[in-house]
């Protein structure tokens, strides 16, 4: 009886050391670092289970866990195996347990894409449409269903075109989003930002609404790419205006011309009317000519005090400022003429 028992215990602990040794085993099987030179993008589809999604890294060549080490790890000791479809970035050092956090948490690879300020909704599709990881889903129709559910009385209504009415912004996304869902976000950005700027906007500015505080800050986008400058040019459109003096600012012809515009202004063009001609028309255009980022509508709203009527390009990306036509007119020939 003493026998039979001592060979019991002994069967027993050899069979505890070789369930402890297997679960070694596996488990430093499947927390070895995974076979990655580099980040790497796995996409799993819809519909897969744990088992198929580690046969996946296997034939990417990624995991060496054979299928037997796979099932008794995802059968006994793994926890949730419910593996999430979506894109998920692997990095070197990670291992399958690190993996399959990521696919049970649904924690997807975000994508970014840079719509940015100064160019036009035209030139935004142009983005949308050539970056794979979205679904380019845009249309007209799209375009008006995204700006008619805002519940804005001052943004878009009765506005035909939606130049100039989304944020400019790096937006993040996983892959497979619509194209239609990050301007949704950007319009939203918009009128959110712009609200906030309006209701904190400086005194007695000559802008009725919103909306025009928009066309100004997009003209002010295009009018200068050093961002020192916007307050001040913002000053100097602020004082026109005041003065019910046109704005005679050149990007708002360009924009009037459209895609005919081969980079060459002429006189031709500055004495053509169109509603977008600011040497002819008073005041502001009818919309945006551009997208608008956060800076150029802060300055909008809130312009440098300045005595400043005129500004002129010096070459360098910067202008010359200046109080009266006489100086404007030198600068002119210092910086234009001359160069």
């Amino acid at each position: 009886m003493k026998r039979l028992v001592i060979l019991l215990l002994t069967l027993g602990l050899l069979a505890v050391i070789g369930a402890a040794s297997g679960v070694m085993f596996v488990s430093s099987k499947v927390t070895k670092p995974l076979k990655l030179q580099k980040e790497t993008l796995i996409t799993i589809e819809r519909g897969s289970n744990a088992y198929r999604t580690v046969k996946l890294l296997r034939n990417e060549g990624l995991s060496e866990v054979s299928p037997f080490v796979a099932k008794v790890w995802l059968k006994l000791f793994s926890g949730n195996t419910l593996v999430k479809s979506g894109s998920y970035m692997l990095r070197p050092g990670q291992s399958l347990v690190d993996a399959f956090t990521l696919f049970t948490e649904g924690d997807e690879h975000l994508f970014a894409v840079s719509l940015v300020e100064g160019l036009t909704l035209t030139q935004w599709l142009d983005t949308l449409r050539q970056n794979n990881q979205l679904e380019f889903d845009i249309t007209d129709a799209t375009l008006r269903e995204i700006t008619n559910d805002n519940d804005v009385k001052w943004c878009c209504e009765n506005v035909e075109q939606t130049e100039g009415v989304y944020l400019a912004d790096t937006y993040f996304f996983t892959k497979g989003t619509k194209a239609s869902q990050i301007l949704k976000r950007a319009h939203a950005a918009l009128v959110d930002y712009v609200t906030s700027e309006w209701e904190q906007r400086a005194v007695d500015l000559p802008l009725q609404t919103p909306y025009e505080a928009l066309i100004l800050a997009s003209i002010i986008e295009k009018e200068t790419a050093v961002p020192s400058e916007r307050d001040m040019i913002a000053g100097v459109f602020i004082n026109r205006l005041n003065r019910n003096m046109r704005l005679q600012t050149d990007p708002t012809v360009i924009y009037g011309i459209g895609p005919t515009f081969d980079g060459n202004i002429t006189r031709k063009h500055l004495r053509t009317a169109t509603p977008y001609n600011t040497y002819v028309i008073k005041g502001l255009p009818p919309t945006p000519i551009a997208m608008a980022g956060k800076a150029a509508i802060h300055a909008a709203l809130h312009p440098l005090s300045t005595d400043a009527l005129y500004f002129v390009a010096k070459g360098d990306g910067s202008h010359q400022f200046s109080t009266t036509l006489e100086e404007h007119n030198a600068a002119v020939r210092k910086y234009q003429l001359k160069r």
